[in-house]
């Protein structure tokens, strides 16, 4: 009896996670839409921890921006902020979506310094070799003349 009324109980749980708990709304947010807003808003609600002055000097206020770009007011966003959440699955989806584009860039930002600090070095390298020492002249001399 206690395996059954347990099986039962596991079987409930996880029917439940694929259920719409809420209707969705009629202007709701495509998945696609609302993964592009989240990770604008990623983005710049970590310049605005960072760089603060990089918004203000701009003018940017990051909500206002947002809707302003996406075409959607606060109501659209929350309702269908609201409803994705109440999908468990397809939440984590978007969010995934989101995490791999941000890494993505954190890795082609990376190789974009990787590849500055390289030429740096290569020109520093160049710079070094073509300018020689007398020192280093006058011992090559005397060593080949002997």
């Amino acid at each position: 009896m206690r395996l059954k009324l347990l099986f039962f109980c596991i079987s409930f749980v996880l029917l439940s996670c694929g259920e719409k708990v809420i209707e969705p709304p009629e202007n709701l947010i495509s998945k696609e839409k609302m993964a592009s807003i989240l990770y604008d808003m990623a983005i710049l609600n970590s310049t605005k921890g960072t760089s603060p002055s990089l918004l203000s000097k701009n003018n940017i206020e990051v909500m206002p921006f947002i809707f302003r770009k996406y075409d959607i007011d606060s109501i659209q966003f929350t309702q269908s902020d609201v409803y994705y959440a109440s999908v468990p699955l397809e939440y984590q989806a978007i969010y995934e979506n989101v995490e791999a584009r941000l890494e993505n860039e954190v890795k082609l930002l990376e190789e974009q310094k990787k590849r500055k600090n390289d030429s740096i070095k290569k020109a520093n390298e160049q710079r070094r070799d073509s300018i020689k020492k007398p020192s280093t002249l006058q011992l090559n001399d005397s060593l080949s003349k002997k």
